[in-house]
């Protein structure tokens, strides 16, 4: 049975003077091709995460990730290869393109030209995908808090009850994952153990949480209008958003953001440390992606 290399990489898109979309390609010397930027994935790195990571590398632009796109498959000498791909967007401040060991040039180009220059099939089929994907779009990310220590083992205020020993572990790979959005807000529960699982994420990107109870779960179970309420306003918004919260309080907001897209949820809730990104234009959810746990 042959090999399957995994690998992740992305496509990166802006508006030119004309209003029109472009995306990027880069030029690698060894296999003199032109293509996506994509990379192999590392151990211990999500295939997102790799994306992130390999599209930096390769053309040093500064970027943030936006809706999966898919994946594709096709042979390579050391056989099977699968590729996952995310689009991804321009934020701050870009340096000019300086080649390196793996890539020589890169450049611009109308969706059109980069589908008669790439080389290979895959590019122009991951292309065509990308046309079909909602890829102008702010993202919320609605995480439920890190492993907590179970209610029965913990005698003070619900609302203070910690994370466990693996909900600290999953809290400071959370913004391994989560760099990849250039969060520009963190909202979160006043719970601790919603404090504790974005402590490390406000604090190494430079972010202030703000706190409120409106999405707790002793509010929730007083007035859910307040949560839901909050979560609309937060969709209002133009930035980059990740929201902190609870079962039931998510799966709640989920089903009254989401009513005009057809979306499979299971078993209607997250689990410990996963989350829902609901990628929408300030009006409506147009897509969403589910993320896993941070692996231990």
């Amino acid at each position: 049975m042959s090999n399957v290399t995994i690998a992740a990489g992305g496509v990166i898109w802006r508006k030119n003077s004309m209003n029109e979309i472009e995306v990027v390609l880069i030029h690698r010397q060894r296999y003199d091709d032109w293509s996506l930027p994509k990379g192999k994935i590392e151990l211990g790195e999500t295939l997102m995460t790799c994306a992130y990571r390999e599209i930096v590398e390769e053309t040093g632009l500064n970027i943030k990730l936006g809706p999966y796109i898919g994946e594709v498959e096709y042979f390579v000498p050391d056989g099977l290869k699968r590729v996952s791909y995310w689009a991804a967007s321009l934020a701050g401040d870009q340096k000019p393109f300086t080649a390196n060991e793996e890539v020589d040039s890169m450049g611009w180009f109308t969706r059109e030209e980069a589908a008669d220059k790439a080389t290979r099939d895959s590019d122009r089929e991951i292309l065509a995908k990308f046309e079909d994907i909602p890829y102008d779009t702010t993202a919320l990310i609605m995480l439920r808090h890190a492993k907590a220590l179970q209610r029965e083992e913990w005698q003070g205020e619900d609302e203070d009850r910690p994370l466990d020993i693996l909900g600290q572990q999953q809290a400071r790979r959370i913004h391994s994952i989560y760099q990849v959005y250039g969060l520009e807000q963190i909202h979160t529960s006043d719970a601790v153990r919603c404090l504790d699982t974005i402590a490390q994420l406000a604090r190494i990107d430079g972010l202030t949480p703000i706190i409120t109870s409106a999405v707790s779960e002793y509010t929730w179970k007083k007035n859910k209008d307040k949560a839901i309420d909050y979560a609309k306003d937060l969709i209002k918004n133009n930035e980059q958003i990740l929201l902190c919260s609870h079962n039931p309080v998510l799966p709640r907001m989920m089903e009254k953001l989401t009513k005009k897209i057809d979306f499979d949820y299971p078993d209607n809730k997250l689990l410990p440390g996963e989350a829902w990104v609901l990628h929408h234009n300030k009006k409506e959810v147009l897509q969403i992606d589910r993320l896993a746990a941070p692996s231990i």
